[in-house]
C-alpha cells in the first residue's frame, strides 16, 4: 500500500507521522509525500528521509496547486495498488491503515468514518465539528448511499479505481465528488469508524472563523447540489 501524504507547512508532523505510517503497515509499504512548496521546510525534511529510506518519496511542487491535485500527484506516483491517504495533522490515526488495507479484500474504496459505530470527531474546534456534521448530513439526505462521511478526507482504494474516476480539484469537496461518482458507477463502498481527534501541532489549513468556515463551506454545498442535479437527470432520463 502506498500511503499519500499531501503538505503544506507541517514539518512539526512529518517526520513522525512517516515513522508511524510506515510502523503500522510495516511491510509492503511506501509513503510518497507531495509538498506544495512549503516555506516553513516540510519539503526538505522529508527529502531528508528519502535519502536514507527507500520507502518514502518526495514529490516537491513548485507552486501551490491545493490539496485534491496533491492527492491526485501522489496516487499517480503511488508504485501500490492500493492507495491511502489523510491529513498530515495526526487528525487521522495512522493505526487504522491495516484495517482499511484489510477491507480492500472485498471492496474497492474504504473510507474512514467520523459518525459510524465507535466513531467520533474529538476535535477542539467546535465550529468544525457543527460544520462537518452539518454538511455530511445534507449530503446523506440529497446523495444517499452507504457514506456517512463525505468529506472524510481519510480515503483508502485500489489505485486503478482512482486513477479511472479522477480527483478533480478543490479543496475538501473532491471527496465528496469522488465518493458520490463511486457509488454512481456501482463500485463497492464501506466505512470503517475511526476517532478524529485535535491537531498535534501546526496550524489549519481550513479555516480560523465563521466566516472563514461559510467561505470553506459554499464550495461544498455547491458540489453537492451539483452532484444531486446529475443523479436527478440520470434518473429521468
Amino acid at each position: 500500500m502506498t500511503v499519500v501524504l499531501p503538505t503544506f507547512n507541517e514539518r512539526d508532523n512529518i517526520a513522525p507521522l512517516i515513522e508511524a505510517c510506515l510502523a503500522a503497515l510495516e511491510k509492503d509499504a511506501e509513503v510518497v509525500v507531495v509538498d506544495d512548496d512549503s516555506p516553513d521546510g516540510t519539503g526538505d525534511i522529508v527529502a531528508a528521509i528519502e535519502q536514507r529510506d527507500p520507502r518514502v518519496r518526495l514529490v516537491r511542487r513548485r507552486r501551490g496547486l491545493g490539496l485534491a491535485s496533491a492527492i491526485r500527484d501522489g496516487v499517480e506516483a503511488a508504485r501500490g495498488d492500493l492507495v491511502a491517504w489523510m491529513d498530515c495533522d495526526f487528525s487521522m490515526p495512522p493505526a487504522v491503515l491495516p484495517v482499511m488495507r484489510r477491507a480492500l479484500d472485498s471492496v474497492d474504496i474504504v473510507v474512514g468514518s467520523r459518525y459510524v459505530g465507535a466513531a467520533a470527531d474529538r476535535r477542539d474546534d467546535r465550529r468544525a465539528v457543527l460544520g462537518s456534521r452539518v454538511i455530511n448530513a445534507f449530503a446523506r439526505f440529497l446523495l444517499g448511499g452507504v457514506v456517512t462521511d463525505y468529506t472524510s478526507g481519510f480515503v483508502a482504494a485500489r489505485k486503478e479505481v482512482v486513477t479511472t474516476l479522477g480527483i478533480r480539484n478543490g479543496y475538501g469537496e473532491y471527496c465528496i465528488d469522488l465518493l458520490a461518482r463511486a457509488e454512481r458507477a456501482g463500485y463497492r463502498v464501506a466505512e470503517i469508524p475511526y476517532e478524529c481527534v485535535p491537531r498535534a501541532a501546526g496550524e489549519s489549513k481550513t479555516a480560523t472563523s465563521w466566516s472563514g468556515y461559510l467561505r470553506r463551506g459554499w464550495p461544498y454545498v455547491q458540489t453537492i447540489l451539483r452532484t444531486w442535479r446529475r443523479i436527478i437527470v440520470t434518473v429521468l432520463v
